[in-house]
């Protein structure tokens, strides 16, 4: 466009506009015809060693008919929404139907999945999209089997039916803003009054919290000074919580700050069986036991997962083997090439070795075998195999590399929180630490006065 020096800069402006601005993007698939955009998603090519055969029939058809299901709903959206940072609220019915939510509790409408069928559920759905996995994993994972385990019979009765079939929905909140891996410091107090509690404090990165119908909220009892847990209805006087904008992965959850001002929570509301945040690593972890909350709900949350990083791997591994199959350079496909080979075949077995621990996890937990430190050790060390994982299917895909039309920059993303949150890669390795050494090393040694001498 030829330039007329004597115009001012906004007239300049307005013609640049309106000669290369406003125009849509082109469709991927017309942009780039030599490679298939994940809007149409990849055949599962990834399970080289037939983990299926360790699968029960029930099992295989819960992998089944959520691998459908996301493939055929989820994977045609998930790139718009993600870019909006947005949830596809119009899917939840489809992801109702699967019958999921609920895991493995048993009862109440809830589907009574093996720990095994739940993790590979979980695995399926975040092979597709990392989002909806964090969506369904805090619902029913944290929140309803908070419920499950600690719950009334009538808190249980009220709440899990509905939740089950996704027609009301949960969060869990812990975390606060000056307590994230200290979470037992937490400051969010419970006050009680005649007939109830008060609430007071703030909570931050609680996914699913801006439109949770139900949510789970831990506060130290003013009395006791211990932690306990209570059921808060959504537009409850005096609660509030807002979208945390700018994130970078897991643009479809919506993490929330949660306000509690003055938050009045019915005795009837009150989780009797959240007494305190105390060591896990005790001899009884039995349903009866105080203790069997924490053991129970963040272990098996962590296995979970541990699985969704899984999910995440095998995506991205579909994808690059469609993609260098496809794509050609120098005259041949990208897979004719030694180096995109080596690369590929790493992470198929990265791949394996992810579900093969992840599976023994679950086997480990059915025997009631699993102490928290293997749990931190399965999803310390799953994470960290998926970040190599993904980062090796960004080099794959050069530059589509970095589009999220292709997946793996998507997936590269969302893997960042997953690597952090439910303890980060750090905490978790502690925890692994405590368990094979007896010694606990979560806080600085004590400080000692230093001689000059």
């Amino acid at each position: 466009m030829a330039v007329d020096l004597s115009k001012k800069q906004g007239d300049l402006y307005k013609d640049a506009k309106s000669f290369n601005f406003g125009l849509p993007a082109l469709d991927v698939s017309v942009a780039f015809p030599q490679a298939t955009p994940a809007s149409i998603f990849p055949p599962c090519t990834s399970d080289y060693y037939q983990f299926d055969d360790l699968l029960t029939t029930e099992e295989k058809s819960t992998r089944l008919k959520v691998r459908e299901c996301m493939e055929r709903e989820v994977a045609p959206i998930m790139t718009e929404y993600w870019e909006k940072a947005e949830f596809p609220f119009h899917i939840v019915p489809k992801l109702a139907a699967l019958r999921i939510a609920g895991g493995t509790i048993k009862g109440y409408g809830c589907p009574g999945l093996s720990i095994a069928g739940s993790a590979i559920a979980t695995a399926e759905v975040a092979r597709v999209d990392a989002s909806c996995s964090t969506f369904i994993l805090v619902h029913s994972s944290l929140a309803m089997l908070t419920i499950a385990l600690c719950g009334s019979e009538e808190q249980k009765q009220k709440y899990l039916p509905s939740l089950a079939q996704l027609d009301t929905l949960a969060c869990w909140a812990l975390t606060e803003p000056d307590y994230g891996s200290d979470a037992s410091a937490l400051k969010t107090m419970a006050t009680k009054v005649a007939g109830g509690w008060v609430l007071e404090g703030q909570k931050r990165w609680i996914g699913n919290s801006t439109f949770a119908d139900v949510l789970i909220i831990f506060a130290r009892n003013a009395i006791t000074n211990q932690i306990n847990g209570y059921i808060v209805k959504k537009n409850a006087p005096g609660l509030s919580a807002t979208k945390i904008e700018n994130k970078i992965g897991l643009r479809m959850v919506q993490n929330g700050d949660i306000l509690l001002k003055k938050v009045f929570v019915p005795d009837e509301d009150r989780l009797p069986g959240v007494n305190s945040f105390q060591d896990t690593n005790k001899a009884d972890h039995s349903a009866s036991c105080p203790l069997a909350f924490w053991f129970l709900v963040l272990a098996v949350s962590r296995v979970m997962v541990a699985w969704q990083p899984i999910g995440i791997s095998m995506g991205v591994y579909d994808m690059c083997h469609r993609y260098l199959k496809e794509r050609k350079q120098f005259g041949a496909p990208l897979a004719a090439f030694q180096i995109n080979q080596q690369k590929l075949v790493q992470m198929l077995g990265n791949v394996q070795a992810m579900l093969l621990i992840g599976w023994r996890l679950c086997k480990m937990y059915e025997n009631g075998k699993m102490t928290p430190g293997h749990a931190s050790l399965g999803k310390a060390w799953i994470t960290s195999k998926a970040r190599e994982t993904v980062a090796l299917g960004r080099e794959l895909l050069g530059g589509n590399g970095i589009l999220a039309d292709f997946l793996v920059a998507k997936a590269f993303c969302d893997l960042e929180p997953i690597y952090t949150y439910e303890g980060t890669y750090d905490i978790n390795s502690l925890v692994t630490g405590r368990d094979i050494t007896g010694i606990a090393s979560f806080k600085p040694a004590a400080s000692r006065q230093i001689s000059r001498l």
